[in-house]
């Protein structure tokens, strides 16, 4: 459990550093920063779910969302805790420390702080940030886990 807590705790260190340097450095005052053709830093602060998703100024938002990713975030612990594969434990701390750093923002902002904008031939992504990233990777192992490591079809995990 230890080094996957770790990972956890290095994910959201990195979350809430660069959140720090964005508002702090980068974005006062708040503007959109051409990096490249696909890449800018601009500020965005979401007060809903993924992808501004329920993103209104309902007052009981952030506690709400806090509540509920916290509830996961120590049902992917239990999880971390029973992992049976290299994969979960890799996947589940990076989707925990995310949504950690994201509950750190609602708490301290009212929001999630968000600064990463890509785009592809003028369609933008949703902003993002290192949170985010974190849980969609982690995501994404957790589904390639579940297709490298699924049983046979007509058997269960006992082998029946």
């Amino acid at each position: 459990m230890a080094p996957a807590l770790s990972l956890a705790a290095l994910v959201i260190a990195l979350d809430q550093a660069t959140k720090w340097a964005i508002l702090t450095w980068v974005m006062d005052p708040p503007r959109v920063i051409d990096v490249t053709g696909f890449f800018n830093l601009v500020l965005v602060w979401n007060r809903g779910i993924s992808f501004g998703v329920m993103n209104n100024h309902g007052e009981w938002n952030a506690a709400i969302l806090s509540a509920l990713a916290l509830v996961i975030a120590g049902s992917l612990t239990w999880w971390l805790r029973r992992a049976e594969t290299r994969w979960q434990r890799l996947a589940l701390p990076l989707i925990i420390g995310g949504a950690i750093g994201n509950v750190i923002d609602r708490l301290i902002h009212g929001a999630v702080v968000d600064f990463v904008d890509l785009s592809i031939a003028g369609y933008h992504w949703p902003a993002f940030n290192v949170a985010d990233a974190a849980i969609t990777v982690g995501a994404i192992l957790l589904l390639i886990d579940t297709l490298v490591h699924r049983p046979p079809v007509g058997t269960d995990k006992a082998g029946g």
